[in-house]
């Protein structure tokens, strides 16, 4: 190259020189480094794999299937072709243990879209739109918190009757008020933030504010909202199968299982029917626990510390 060749050199120390890519990989990230320093929520991320997987893979990890019947296996210890044993009427314990994560995982994620869908919403247009619209719709959000869950879902249950969709749409109208108010406290903070007031100056319509700076503004709470949420999710739907008023038999659920636990002769002389699925759900709940736990702490470092 000559030295009259006019194209431009980068000169070290110019602000116009791009950054080394060392420097620039120490920047990536930094929410995704501090969950990985969390030694709990690793291990709650890799049993809940763990638990997505065994679901995902039930019919091919499951020795039998959920609802066949074993006359000559009812009530059998685990072993002889049942790995955890088989239960009152001989359906295998093991193969109803891996059908049921896929009911528990459903109700909760899907009980969480739900519910995060509605909060989402009505915090919104609590928030940023209009005085009095926001005035109606927490009115509507403290009427719905007023009423006593257990009674929403007897209602509901009694009306729609008990099934998988059921569940998951009673659980997920029971918890949507917590999310809709964490919104709209977000947004009113939001909506005095400079970058904002820029947005509105230069003519960015509302739809474009709401979609492009407010709404990823709120991923981080509410993914830590909705990770507990399941968990929740999870711990409700167990508690209405056991109930009677969860999903309907002859559907595989952790709930129906433990409520075998019921009968004092199952309680104290046959263990293995009610303890793996109990077992199960303290695992799976505390493992998201431990999620929700380091993704607060990844999303707000300062609150960690």
């Amino acid at each position: 190259m000559s030295d009259l060749d006019p194209t431009p050199r980068a000169v070290p120390g110019d602000p116009a020189e791009p950054a080394p890519a060392t420097a620039a990989d120490a920047g990536r990230y930094p929410a995704l480094r501090r969950f990985a320093a969390h030694r709990l929520a690793v291990l709650g991320a890799g049993i809940l794999a763990v638990v997505i997987l065994l679901a995902l893979l039930a019919p091919l990890v499951a020795t039998h299937a959920p609802n066949d019947v074993d006359l000559g296996a009812v009530n059998h210890k685990p072993g002889g072709g049942h790995l955890l044993g088989a239960d009152n009427v001989g359906r295998d314990i093991w193969a109803r243990l891996v059908f049921g994560a896929r009911t528990s995982l459903i109700v909760g994620l899907g009980a969480v879209a739900i519910s995060l869908l509605i909060g989402i919403t009505v915090g919104m247009l609590a928030g940023f739109y209009g005085r009095w619209t926001g005035a109606l719709l927490m009115r509507v959000t403290d009427a719905v918190m007023s009423v006593p869950p257990l009674v929403m879902v007897i209602v509901f249950v009694a009306i729609a009757g008990p099934s998988l969709g059921s569940v998951t749409v009673v659980i997920a109208l029971t918890t949507w008020p917590a999310a809709a108010r964490l919104v709209r406290g977000q947004v009113l903070a939001l909506r005095e933030r400079e970058f904002i007031t820029a947005a509105e100056v230069i003519g960015v319509p509302r739809r474009g504010i709401v979609l492009r700076h407010l709404l990823p503004n709120l991923l981080g709470p509410l993914s830590v909202v909705g990770t507990f949420g399941v968990a929740n999710a999870i711990l409700v739907e167990a508690g209405l199968s056991f109930l009677g008023l969860g999903v309907r038999p002859p559907t595989s659920s952790w709930g129906q299982m433990v409520n075998a636990a019921q009968s004092p002769v199952v309680l104290m002389s046959r263990p293995w029917i009610w303890v793996p699925a109990s077992v199960a759900i303290v695992l799976t709940v505390l493992a998201v626990n431990f999620v929700g736990d380091g993704l607060r702490d990844a999303m707000d470092p300062k609150g960690s510390r």
